[in-house]
């Protein structure tokens, strides 16, 4: 009897040492996968979990301290698309560089679905391109700007996007870009760019 009560002891102890053990794995697991938790897998979490709510949005900070209420429409390797929410606000459609995010001000219900493992790697293109594609994009479309960088606000058609810079032909909102109205040429390093808007 006396042994049956000794095995019986030595098990359970075996069984909370083997439960203990997991547990501490699965702690570690967890803060490894936090730590490679990127800014654009959180957004991106957040956007996903509002997908079915066209009134779902992110309030960010970017560089300067502008804030801004965006509903995130599609990511890239280091840039994300959104549509601009609130009146007073300008044009309606932004691209903005993920760097150029100073802070994100979730709301409660937002920031344990930001925690939520991102799905296996997306094959869409779009998730792998770089911020100069789109920005080349809208040169070819000549689509006028707003560009806003760490140096203020100005407007103006993208003549061309290089590697790291592009030429922006600035004129006033509202016309087109012909050299008539073209009021002077400005070369922005594209890092330097915190917000790129349009209509």
């Amino acid at each position: 009897m006396r042994w049956d009560l000794l095995f019986d002891d030595l098990e359970s102890q075996l069984d909370q040492e083997q439960r203990d053990e997991e547990r501490a794995l699965a702690l570690e697991e967890e803060r490894l996968r936090l730590g490679r938790l990127t800014l654009r897998d959180r957004l991106h979490a957040m956007a996903r979990d509002a997908a079915g709510d066209p009134a779902a949005s992110i309030r960010v900070e970017l560089r300067g301290g502008e804030e801004f209420v965006l509903r995130p429409l599609a990511f890239g390797r280091d840039w994300m698309s959104a549509a601009v929410h609130g009146a007073g606000r300008g044009p309606g459609q932004c691209v903005v560089p993920l760097g150029a995010i100073a802070a994100v001000m979730p709301t409660r219900a937002q920031v344990e679905p930001s925690l939520q493992p991102a799905p296996e790697s997306s094959a869409r293109l779009a998730e792998r391109i770089g911020l100069p594609f789109v920005l080349r994009d809208l040169c070819r479309r000549r689509t006028p700007v707003y560009l806003t960088t760490d140096d203020g606000r100005v407007h103006g058609t993208f003549d061309r996007v290089a590697r790291d810079h592009l030429d922006l032909a600035m004129h006033e909102p509202g016309t087109v870009r012909r050299d008539g109205e073209v009021r002077g040429i400005r070369i922005v390093p594209v890092g330097r760019i915190v917000l790129v808007a349009f209509a």
